[in-house]
């Protein structure tokens, strides 16, 4: 029994470290201050997409093998090269990545500058420099180093943020604020759409692969016990991360009588450690965020170039190491406020594919894997995302938003949830109907 416990924990807490890096710190402070005495409602939906639908990605590709490429292949060659892709760029050079480097300024070294230098290019443009330089140099030359550092880092960052949520619980900041924007009529549908930022969904459906090798080269070869180690460890994960978020978004929701209303929370988190610790608070959370971010951006950048080495092996491991963290440096210099705000429209059409998929995955052995099946709702359901990241992005198509804006739900940017069950049902009832010829034709192949 010991052993079991032993052996599960160690996996859910890889898994957990997998997950946990700076920008799961920096959304729900910010959740958290907008949502204000709304508080509770935006949680929720901010856990079922932040923590829920990573689990469920990790359920799902742990029960198919593990390797999305190869489970996407079901569908069609073409779209598991393409969606794969997506997610990779998705959580590397897109946004994650960049993102690493806007933290570091963000959370690590703007909270030490004044108000003058803060409000100028230059600080940024020289952290994010420096900070790429190194995620360059250690990718280009893999060392035990990162892993040594990660093992260390992820207790230490999840021990400041328990000593910020004991000691803003003890003594909250300040009073509940109000709720903002968004928050003060549609509360659990902004968190659920928040949720998509922390990128765990589309990185959950790598993560899996990873604790299956991992296993694998731990000398656990039982693909059954596999299976079930890797859904433990998911749990265990989503238990940490939630933890993480309702933490952090309650200094949040406590923060703007004095902190103010700030724009992104990183600025928010690093004021709380300064009213919670002092500077001394201030100094901890740098160190920490800073080393988390670098191991994993270097992690993120080596990801990727593995990756599309494989998929085009002219284009060498360090040529594509060299550009990944190159346009992750510019990207991120357009700063964290404007990174999330240019990332959300995409995630808006990104996210509802992947819930879809991650479903039909978990149950298509009801349907024979069939692709006609998983064609129906994944293209109804990328029609609509489409509409709603350009509506985030701020374009609107007329005749668009009036077919959309009439479905149910359309106002809580989840109008694709009715209709991908309708086209599921008819596309399960079209299956059902040629069910013995398509087996037959399967058969003699």
């Amino acid at each position: 029994m010991m052993k079991f416990l032993k052996e599960n924990l160690a996996v859910g807490f890889m898994l957990f470290a997998l997950f946990l890096g700076a920008g799961n710190i920096i959304f729900p402070p910010l959740l958290g201050q907008q949502a204000g005495s709304e508080y509770i409602p935006a949680i929720i939906g901010f856990l079922i997409t932040g923590v829920g639908l990573p689990l469920m990605g990790i359920v799902a590709v742990a029960l198919n093998g593990g390797d999305l490429q190869e489970v996407s292949k079901r569908i069609h060659p073409i779209f598991a090269i393409t969606f794969t892709s997506v997610v990779y760029l998705s959580i590397g050079p897109l946004f994650a990545i960049p993102r690493t480097g806007a933290s570091t300024y963000s959370i690590g070294v703007a909270p030490f500058l004044s108000a003058e230098a803060q409000s100028g290019w230059l600080p940024l443009f020289i952290t994010t420099l420096i900070f790429f330089a190194v995620v360059l140099f250690l990718a280009l030359n893999p060392s035990k180093l990162v892993d040594r550092v990660g093992k260390v880092l992820t207790p230490l960052l999840l021990l400041v943020i328990i000593l910020l949520a004991v000691k803003s619980f003890i003594t909250p900041i300040g009073p509940i604020g109000e709720a903002q924007g968004p928050y003060v009529t549609q509360a659990f549908a902004k968190g659920f759409t928040e949720g998509y930022l922390t990128l765990d969904a589309l990185a959950s459906l790598v993560f899996g692969i990873l604790i299956v090798h991992s296993l694998a080269a731990n000398g656990i070869k039982d693909r059954m016990k596999q299976v079930k180690m890797t859904i433990n460890a998911g749990f265990i994960a989503a238990v940490g991360l939630a933890f993480v978020y309702i933490s952090l978004a309650y200094i949040g929701v406590t923060s703007p009588s004095v902190t103010g209303h700030l724009s992104d929370g990183g600025s928010i988190i690093a004021a709380a450690a300064k009213i919670l610790y002092g500077n001394a608070g201030n100094i901890i959370l740098s160190a920490v965020i800073i080393l988390a971010c670098l191991t994993t951006a270097i992690g993120l950048v080596a990801a990727n170039a593995t990756f599309f080495n494989k998929l085009f092996p002219k284009l060498s491991y360090k040529f594509l190491a060299v550009v990944f963290t190159l346009f992750s440096f510019v990207i991120s210099n357009f700063g964290l406020a404007n990174l999330i705000t240019i990332t959300l429209p995409v995630l808006m059409f990104i996210y509802p594919i992947t819930i879809v998929l991650m479903l039909l995955i978990m149950f298509d052995k009801l349907f024979d894997r069939r692709p006609i099946v998983y064609a129906f709702p994944l293209t109804i359901t990328a029609f609509i995302g489409l509409y709603d990241g350009l509506k985030t992005a701020g374009f609107e198509v007329k005749w668009y938003g009036n077919i959309i804006n009439s479905l149910p739900l359309a106002e809580q940017s989840l109008g694709w949830l009715v209709p991908a069950i309708v086209a599921l049902a008819i596309g399960w009832m079209i299956h059902l109907l040629t069910k013995s010829s398509y087996l037959r034709k399967i058969n003699s192949k």
